[in-house]
């Protein structure tokens, strides 16, 4: 069956691949591909001249997944896995990446590092997030710790939040309700989950502002599959605030702040039981950043505080209480429109109460330089000294060719990379109240990936890539033990990757992936070996769009915390529905969000509650 699979996730690319090649026509050549990717290199550069395969969620993708979180969307990408996204709203998420765990997924809010030092493994939460304030998303995967530093080690999600307008005054306002179900109890109560959002942004002459609220409420399903199912309660508040000045045309600064509250009930999951427990959390952070341009580049400052404040209400009541700080000053020089440069020097300081107050801070400065030649040949390469304060000074880099050949239609490009990376232990692995270890070694990463893109204007593109990543002394919890040791043994990690997007006609497009992931030297836990998603959609008429969307994910390791053993989880496929129809043109549009359309039964999580069937209404209304 696996080996079906594979040939089915490549073939499909291959087959749509051979069918546009051979139907060419003058409407491709009309327009050349223009999309610019900006995470893999910090400057705007055109997507064929970037060495990586990067997935970008723009804004029209974006208006089309309302009622979805960010964690669901940024799961239908390629060599992502993100645990506990399809179980009720408010559960742990595990973010698992090219074989990888969640602390070796970097996640930056408007190019700023966002992480909570006193969660156990210092990833940041995505529950945290609300869809409505956000713009596009941009993923690199693989290495990239010379850019971007500690933990960018499988991947680099990059969110940037919406902008003010050029207008005095304008906004969205954004309401949906639907059901929270699981499938053997579909009692479609519409009040079992709903959101709301307002959004107010605009341009005062050299003044720029933007303003946010939004708000989630769900109930209606257990966080555990037991006898009685006790209805468990999820809420989650966001406000956020930015001020922007332009000085000239050189030189602006803004100013921002944001807080999130979210509560989340949660049951006993040693013994499966129900229980009336809760996660209490609040989240603060204030920023500024600034920029001063000049002829051939910019400086930029980008600065903010951050901090985390939780309490987890349960049979082992405890608080957590955490703040960073992250300074990321480059300055950006081109020479020649050929090559692009960075100098930069980051600093982070990560705080974290415990018995005592621990802390450490990171000084990285680094290099990094992009070549764009005129045959072709492109080439990414960087330095990063890291010096942390507990563990010394260590050296990591990444060398990313690739070769652009031009077509008459589009490009084809083969790129290759080699990075390390470099991740320290988190405070709470060090010092916390579960199982600490002091003695704990930094883990070491080296992946090489190796690859191909080809596209035609902006109608196709097919991506295949082949990734190897070797982990070193990492951190793992023992359950027998209690307690965070470093791994003796090496980990292998190694998969395939390949995305199709292709706008078949004006009105059809298909976008569809297939990831394959293997992983050697634990029990990989909660990484399925096949995982194929597709999105058919269809622009019926001018204002109504359709969607029709697939996902399978396949076998995959779990641990039965009732016998402490591993157990295999079977596959499972699901469809979604999306309807949209805009009843005053670019000012009120309406929605409908099916999911689990089949309302397949499934575990995602071993004692864990998965969604059902569930239907989403929802209204958008712009101003």
């Amino acid at each position: 069956m696996n080996k079906k699979l594979v040939l089915f996730g490549v073939g499909l690319c291959v087959c749509a691949g051979a069918a546009i090649y051979g139907q060419q026509n003058d409407s491709l050549a009309v327009r050349q591909l223009d999309e610019v990717v900006v995470t893999d290199s910090r400057f705007e550069l055109q997507r064929e001249n970037s060495g990586k395969t990067v997935i970008k969620i723009g804004a029209l993708e974006l208006s089309r997944s309302q009622g979805k979180t960010v964690a669901e969307i940024i799961n239908a990408k390629s060599g992502i896995e993100i645990s506990g996204s399809r179980g009720r709203q408010g559960e742990v998420l595990g973010v698992f990446t090219r074989g990888g765990r969640g602390r070796q997924v970097l996640v930056l809010i408007d190019g700023v590092r966002v992480t909570d030092p006193s969660s156990f493994s210092q990833e940041y939460d995505l529950r945290l997030l609300s869809t409505a304030d956000i713009e596009s998303i941009e993923i690199i995967k693989g290495a990239a710790s010379t850019l971007y530093g500690a933990n960018a080690a499988t991947a680099v999600i990059n969110i940037s939040t919406k902008k003010a307008s050029a207008k005095p005054i304008s906004g969205q306002f954004q309401t949906s309700l639907g059901t929270n179900q699981v499938s053997d109890d579909q009692n479609f109560n519409a009040l079992g989950d709903f959101s709301n959002s307002v959004n107010v942004n605009g341009s005062l002459g050299k003044f720029s502002y933007v303003a946010g609220f939004s708000n989630q409420f769900a109930n209606g399903i257990s966080s555990l599959n037991t006898t009685t199912n006790e209805e468990d309660i999820y809420s989650r508040t966001n406000m956020n605030l930015r001020l922007g000045y332009r000085f000239s045309k050189a030189f602006q600064v803004s100013v921002y702040g944001n807080q999130t509250k979210l509560s989340s009930d949660f049951d006993e999951s040693f013994g499966l039981l129900d229980a009336p427990y809760q996660f209490l959390t609040e989240q603060k952070r204030v920023g500024l950043a600034s920029d001063i341009n000049y002829t051939a580049g910019a400086l930029h400052l980008n600065a903010a505080l951050s901090s985390y404040d939780s309490e987890s209400i349960s049979a082992f009541p405890n608080t957590f209480s955490g703040s960073n700080f992250v300074l990321d000053v480059y300055n950006k020089y081109t020479f020649n429109e050929r090559l692009y440069t960075i100098v930069g020097l980051n600093y982070i300081e990560d705080k974290a109460d415990f018995e005592a107050s621990e802390q450490f801070a990171l000084v990285d400065p680094y290099f990094n330089a992009v070549y764009v030649s005129d045959v072709g040949f492109n080439l990414n390469t960087g330095l990063r000294l890291n010096n942390h304060s507990e563990y010394g000074s260590n050296l990591v880099y990444n060398l990313n060719p690739s070769y652009r050949f031009k077509t008459a239609n589009g490009y084809f490009k083969l790129l290759g990379s080699y990075a390390t990376s470099y991740i320290t232990p988190s405070l709470t692995q060090l010092f916390g109240a579960f199982g600490p270890n002091p003695d704990l070694e930094p883990e070491e990463n080296r992946t090489v990936e190796g690859g191909m893109e080809y596209a035609v204007g902006t109608k196709f593109r097919i991506s295949g890539l082949y990734f190897n990543r070797k982990e070193t002394n990492a951190v793992i919890f023992d359950n027998s033990a209690f307690q965070y040791f470093n791994s003796e043994g090496e980990i292998d990690a190694q998969g395939a990757e390949v995305e199709l997007n292709w706008a078949i006609d004006e009105a059809i497009s298909l976008s569809a992936n297939y990831t394959f992931t293997e992983r050697k030297g634990d029990n990989a836990i909660r990484i399925p070996k096949h995982k194929i998603n597709g999105l058919l959609g269809y622009q019926i008429c001018e204002p109504t769009y359709i969607s029709l969307g697939y996902q399978y994910t396949g076998q995959r390791m779990d641990t039965d915390f009732a016998t402490f053993s591993d157990v295999e989880l079977e596959a499972f496929s699901l469809l979604d529905l999306y309807i949209s129809h805009q009843l005053i043109e670019e000012r009120l549009k309406v929605f409908l969000n099916a999911s689990n359309l089949l309302n397949e039964d499934y575990v995602e999580v071993i004692g864990f509650n998965t969604r059902g069937r569930n239907i989403r209404l929802g209204l958008n209304l712009s101003f």
